[in-house]
């Protein structure tokens, strides 16, 4: 699928649910948001249904996110669904880590391919204060099952905070080469505002090779994280819902009161 800038758009971004198991600084507020329903939130089939529709248009790469992705019950199922359709050559999921102690193996042999697990300092208190929630030793173990199940490259997302965490990122550095881990650091954002930068060490952030649409949890395909715009499958449609955000997938992004990293995963 080409858009009007020539980007071929390859890249389905999947918010599996809104719900998380921490409450990160960046992406909530200490006392959570509201959730949407459970009735509200697509079954596994609509997604592979929405997956496969995607595939005829051109959809190569899946990214499981959240919330935490790994809340949603019976992940790998839904993994193994998407692994099956013979378009996709690429399931990655972004994660707190917490959950894969539990879930990597499964994972894995559900037809996963790699990981991304968020890890914001080495300290253990200030990782606290940053999760709200979290503890560091157990998304360290989490990143141990990753590596064992063979999701790799496992690679760490690193949020630069002002104020809050620089002088952790020599510590975050020297962890991630010990263990052959791929580190991207990604400077905060903001949603509201527009307020975007390019992920060092990633792709993200440069709006003139985007290739990737989102789906959110509650069935809108959203055709740019820093913009109001989206589709609702489930009133016009999948192929007209890729269609209408082929088509308005804007050059760059302005920024969005429509929704929240903790709702559409980054």
């Amino acid at each position: 699928m080409l858009d009007h800038f020539n980007r071929n758009i390859t890249y389905l971004r999947i918010s599996v649910t809104d719900r998380c198991n921490f409450r990160c600084e960046y992406c909530m507020p200490a006392e959570g948001v509201p959730w949407e329903h459970h009735d509200e939130l697509l079954s596994f089939e609509e997604i592979r249904d929405i997956v496969k529709v995607g595939t005829k248009l051109g959809i190569k790469k899946i990214r499981l996110t959240g919330g935490e992705p790994l809340v949603r019950k019976d992940l790998p199922e839904l993994v193994k669904m998407l692994s099956s359709i013979p378009e996709i050559e690429e399931i990655g999921m972004t994660t707190n880590g917490v959950l894969l102690p539990k879930y990597a193996k499964a994972l894995q042999a559900a037809g996963l391919t790699r990981v991304n697990i968020s890890l914001d300092t080495l300290d253990p208190g200030k990782f606290k204060k940053i999760t709200r929630i979290g503890s560091l030793n157990e998304v360290l173990k989490g990143i141990d099952a990753a590596i064992d199940a063979d999701l790799l490259p496992v690679k760490i997302n690193f949020v630069r905070m002002n104020g809050e965490n620089k002088e952790d990122e020599q510590a975050v550095r020297e962890f991630c080469q010990k263990k052959n881990l791929k580190l991207r650091f990604i400077r905060q954002m903001d949603l509201r505002t527009g307020e975007f930068y390019s992920v060092e060490g990633g792709e993200g952030g440069i709006c003139k090779i985007c290739n990737r649409l989102r789906l959110t949890a509650d069935g809108f395909i959203v055709p740019c994280l820093h913009s109001d715009l989206r589709y609702n499958i489930r009133d016009i449609g999948i192929e007209e819902a890729y269609m209408q955000a082929l088509e308005n997938k804007p050059k760059t992004g302005y920024g969005t009161n429509t929704h929240r990293f903790s709702n559409i995963g980054g």
